[in-house]
């Protein structure tokens, strides 16, 4: 499974994945508690358990002068299971010239060259936090479709931190939001499809969402004589409603994943002419 992990910035999502991946204590005297277990075991201070798991952090760090040779090396004292087959395919197929000091690569290379040892050592869990950050288009293609095809392959478990939803739309087939540091949702991307849907309307008449009020509407966006309306719950009974009210126009609409999360999110609507009065 490939899990996204979004939120805004200083939600938490760092801190989640860090206390999955047993770099910090499950539990913090007066601030949090609980306990994160994979394979049914203790992840911190569990060094065998760690072996399984793979953490690609957003602020990256390599050993001083390192080239992606030596972090393999380094690496490979850690992983029983890392691949010098998989290290070389990658690293040809992403371009990067393996024996170079790592320092002098760009950002965007970096990411990758971190990403490339991460899927070397053929981890059971794979952490990304804001991997996507810094590459581009085509090397993020390539990243989604190797993802994927990692995950079919080995059967692993791969969550994906990103508050760029453009970045990881396709990818992730399970989404858990923060808001107010908790989880405001936690589903498969198919219960959102079949849960929340969004039509496009027109009417011979004046509307408001008052109109609408026996519908759980999430989003309501008013543009002329032309509605946007999210609203939750399974499409087709919701889309006979609409019918029943005589719209001009009907239309059904996809769904993106940053439509979903604005919706979740409290506090997005603002009176921006009020701004620069």
């Amino acid at each position: 499974e490939i899990a996204l992990l979004s939120g805004f910035s200083g939600e938490g999502k760092s801190t989640i994945l860090s206390l999955i991946a047993g770099i910090i204590p499950n539990v913090t005297p007066g601030k949090m508690t609980g306990e994160v277990r994979i394979g049914g075991e203790n992840i911190f201070d569990n060094a065998k358990m760690k072996q399984r798991l793979f953490y690609v952090p957003d602020d990256l760090y390599f050993q001083p002068y390192a080239s992606m040779e030596k972090m393999a090396r380094f690496y490979k004292g850690y992983y029983p299971k890392f691949s010098d087959k998989t290290f070389q395919n990658l690293t040809k197929v992403f371009g990067l010239d393996s024996s170079k000091r790592i320092n002098g690569f760009s950002k965007g290379m970096q990411r990758q060259a971190e990403f490339v040892l991460g899927m070397s050592a053929h981890p059971d869990v794979l952490l990304l936090d804001e991997s996507f950050d810094g590459l581009d288009p085509a090397k993020r293609s390539l990243s989604k479709q190797l993802l994927v095809e990692y995950m079919a392959e080995k059967e692993v478990s791969i969550i994906v931190s990103s508050h760029n939803l453009h970045e990881i739309e396709g990818l992730c087939d399970h989404v858990g939001l923060i808001n107010g540091q908790k989880l405001a949702l936690d589903c498969s991307i198919q219960e959102i499809s079949q849960n929340r849907c969004k039509f496009r309307l027109a009417f011979n008449r004046e509307m408001t969402q008052q109109d609408f009020a026996g519908l759980e509407i999430k989003r309501f966006k008013k543009d002329g004589s032309m509605i946007l309306l999210t609203t939750a719950g399974e499409r087709a009974p919701i889309e006979e409603k609409l019918r029943q009210m005589k719209p001009l126009v009907l239309e059904s609409m996809p769904l993106s994943l940053e439509e979903i999360f604005l919706d979740e999110m409290e506090g997005t609507d603002y009176d921006f002419t009020e701004i620069f009065n």
